[in-house]
């Protein structure tokens, strides 16, 4: 992991956005999330940081960027954003094709990603 997120490339479309409020500080809940997600990379994909910014960015495959940002929001709360990208360079056309079961299933797992991140 590393603390320097690589640019989206000029040619990339956000698929679909998701955010979600936690009672939990916005440090707690990141360092939460970083847990998450590197292990989840650990079958495949790439996990980098930002934590100045409290933003993670996760690549798999040819076409997928999920883009993490954890905000303070209230005295004591955080809110999670999470963005899918897809940076597809050639044939983008082709990943909003191959995302669509993904996209199917997003919702339910950023919710069961909230409900993991709100237990520590």
């Amino acid at each position: 992991m590393t603390d320097v997120l690589p640019a989206l490339p000029e040619r990339h479309t956000v698929l679909r956005s998701f955010a979600g409020h936690l009672e939990a500080g916005p440090d707690a809940v990141f360092n939460r999330l970083v847990a998450a997600m590197a292990a989840g990379a650990s079958g495949g994909g790439n996990v980098q940081t930002d934590r100045a910014r409290r933003m993670l960015v996760l690549r798999r495959g040819w076409w997928y960027r999920g883009e993490f940002q954890v905000l303070p929001e209230d005295e004591t709360g955080s809110l999670v954003q999470y963005e899918i990208v897809n940076v597809a360079q050639v044939l983008p056309w082709a990943g909003a094709w191959a995302a669509a079961s993904f996209l199917r299933a997003a919702p339910r797992a950023f919710q069961a990603l909230l409900t993991g991140l709100s237990h520590p």
